[in-house]
């Protein structure tokens, strides 16, 4: 039987990570290694993983280094056949490992497994809403336009695709292995699966069941959506470095499909001025996405606007009203408890 690495990148989410490192443990696959890196966390988040027995738990602290800092260490102690990642605030189904390592073992040329995720609030309570990206066919043009990945918690990965991308740098003191690269502080998984997809001939596949369960944290809002595009730029800056024709061909095209993903963060999360803002700029940087994806771009257009000019009181009516159609129009994906 394979073995997994799983792991978990802490800082600040004692709130959470006792629910994740559960989430773990209940993993109906049983052939795993959790690697818990405490990226110098300074509230009570590993004190809450040491009240863990479980001899597959290994906690690793080191300096802050950050998110991909934190995956990076983890890659280099890891000694699994394939990588699973999770971030300390979400959560896991039971089946969770066990898909995806069919999905792999059945798949020779798949290097990246993921699954849709659903939406969690920050008490846990599902919000009715998924991550529902394409599974199957990706291209770098998907990638470009969006992660179908969806989260830093979604992926399985097999061993070998690291080892294909890893690269050697200098940044404290001695030199060491690289994967994800630790100049971002945002938006590192996108880059990495880029990267991953236009330097490799991994294929990156989706299973359809949604076993990831990931949690909107609506803390510094307006600040984090202007980050994530930051991110994007830097993002687009690295790739051109490497891979200027594809960089040039589809950079517009990114900054509108990402620009939309973060209008729709922002009316999720109730903050219109922002959503129009956001979907305005999305458009004027590819206005065929009107055309590519007319339903979901029409839709964030319309939402936006309501949110920003309707009372808050009759915006939720109609939220409420629209939520209850679709739950009648659809039948739920595969979502447990």
């Amino acid at each position: 039987m394979k073995t997994v690495s799983i792991i978990i990148p802490v800082y600040g989410v004692e709130k959470y990570i006792a629910t994740a490192v559960q989430s773990v443990i209940n993993q109906t696959y049983k052939n795993f290694e959790m690697l818990i890196i405490d990226d110098d966390s300074p509230d009570e988040s590993v004190k809450n993983c040491r009240q863990f027995s479980d001899p597959r738990i290994k906690i690793i602290h080191q300096n802050n280094r950050g998110l991909a800092g934190a995956r990076n260490t983890g890659i280099r102690h890891a000694k699994g056949d394939y990588l699973a990642f999770l971030d300390g605030d979400d959560l896991w189904l039971p089946q969770k490992l066990e898909r995806h390592i069919e999905h792999l073992e059945k798949f020779p040329d798949v290097g990246i497994s993921f699954s849709p995720s659903a939406l969690i609030d920050e008490d846990g309570n599902f919000m009715g809403a998924y991550l529902m990206p394409k599974l199957s066919n990706i291209t770098i043009s998907d990638l470009f336009r969006e992660s179908p990945i969806g989260n830093g918690s979604a992926a399985v990965v097999r061993r070998e695709v690291f080892d294909t991308i890893k690269y050697q740098d200098n940044l404290y003191g001695s030199t060491e292995d690289y994967y994800f690269d630790e100049n971002f502080r945002r938006a590192e998984d996108l880059e990495c699966w880029l990267r991953i997809a236009i330097q490799t001939d991994w294929k990156i596949e989706g299973i359809p069941e949604a076993l990831t369960l990931y949690r909107i944290n609506t803390q510094g809002l307006s600040a984090n959506l202007l980050k994530q595009f930051e991110s994007l730029e830097q993002m687009i800056e690295k790739t051109r470095s490497y891979a200027p024709t594809l960089t040039s061909r589809w950079e517009n095209i990114s900054r509108a499909y990402q620009l939309r993903y973060l209008a729709r963060s922002a009316v999720r999360l109730k903050v219109g001025s922002d959503a129009v803002t956001l979907i305005h700029r999305s458009l004027s940087n590819h206005w065929l996405i009107l055309l590519e994806q007319p339903r979901r771009t029409i839709l964030t257009l319309i939402a936006a606007y309501m949110l920003w000019l309707l009372p808050k009181s009759l915006y939720a009516q109609i939220e409420l009203l629209v939520s209850n159609l679709l739950k009648n129009v659809k039948k739920q994906p595969v979502v447990q408890n």
